[in-house]
């Protein structure tokens, strides 16, 4: 158990570095407490003891280490409130009447990106969780059509896709069969249907079939890979941990293209917004992740924004739950 004036010079050292990553010292915290430097050092030595702390090899100062910052955001952070620019950047977005829910929340997950510098990140509902209740093609010319794909949940998604030499009534009874054998089936099950099951029976009945066969297997690919978007994948650049470190972003950025992103971090059912530093990730150690889960309706889906370790863990944590009731609100 941490005394109040250890409690006092751990929430400034994590707080301190946050705003820069500058390794803090005794004599500016002495300032700040009216306490000597030597009675400050020995604290610090305390802290670090108690792994809250860790000394770099060029300063003689102090930076957390992740059990520090874990303790911050458990014990001693103090939500921060939000300020009226940023609030009037997010009600512009919720306040819109023409958007639908999808376009609000990647619309308020830019602004959020962009006022706090990191990488947000939308998770929609799992792809087992819809099942194909419909697929429709709009002909555009010639050679264009659109394919709208309708689940029984009532999300819909449509893609323009280009077909060369194939006759609309060829299209039409590529469509009658997968409506006929396979309305249903989970979204992400329908691409293995689609080779083992429609493709044998299409060829007997459509002559363009392989054209046509590889065009729906992409469409339904590609709508079961749409579940994760991510927002300012580039901003991870801007940050002083990884700037410098081609390697680190290297791998940070392969983790970001995975389609399983945040499924190591998945695990709880609550609604809560949960902190994941370091190693409580599966991205980075020098990595936060910050998240929550929303339930609009019959929509649902998660939220999250990833930074580094040295996140504004009280700016973040305030945006995620304002935005979080507006989407339910």
């Amino acid at each position: 158990m941490l005394t109040e004036r250890q409690n006092k010079i751990l929430k400034m050292i994590v707080e301190r570095y946050i705003k820069e990553p500058i390794p803090v010292g005794s004599k500016s915290i002495s300032k700040a407490l009216n306490c000597s430097s030597a009675t400050i050092r020995n604290e610090m030595a305390v802290l670090e003891d108690a792994n809250l702390l860790e000394k770099t090899h060029t300063s003689s100062g102090r930076v957390p280490s992740e059990a520090g910052y874990r303790y911050y955001v458990d014990n001693l952070m103090e939500l921060k409130q939000m300020n009226a620019e940023d609030m009037l950047k997010l009600q512009r977005v919720f306040k819109n009447q023409q958007l639908a829910l999808s376009d609000v929340i990647s619309k308020s997950l830019q602004v959020i990106s962009d006022i706090t510098n990191y990488t947000t990140i939308i998770l929609g509902s799992n792809s087992h969780e819809n099942l194909l209740k419909q697929i429709e093609v709009v002909p555009i010319d010639d050679i264009s059509i659109i394919v709208i794909i309708v689940t029984d949940k009532g999300h819909v998604e449509h893609k323009n896709i280009k077909l060369y030499d194939v006759q609309l009534s060829e299209v039409k009874k590529t469509v009658g069969l997968i409506n006929n054998l396979i309305v249903g089936t989970p979204i992400n099950e329908v691409s293995n249907k689609l080779e083992f099951e429609i493709k044998p029976i299409i060829a007997n009945y459509v002559k363009q079939h392989e054209q046509l066969y590889n065009a729906f297997y992409n469409v339904f690919n590609d709508f079961t890979n749409h579940e994760v978007s991510i927002v300012g994948r580039n901003k991870i650049l801007e940050q002083p941990e990884f700037s410098s470190n081609i390697e680190k972003i290297k791998t940070v950025f392969n983790k970001l293209e995975s389609s399983d992103l945040l499924t190591g971090i998945e695990e709880d059912d609550d609604n809560n917004i949960k902190v994941y530093i370091g190693n409580e990730n599966n991205i980075d150690s020098d990595v936060t992740v910050i998240k929550t889960k929303f339930k609009q309706g019959d929509e649902e889906g998660t939220i999250a924004i990833v930074g580094p370790k040295r996140m504004e863990y009280d700016r973040v944590v305030g945006l995620l739950e304002y935005m979080k009731d507006n989407i339910e609100r």
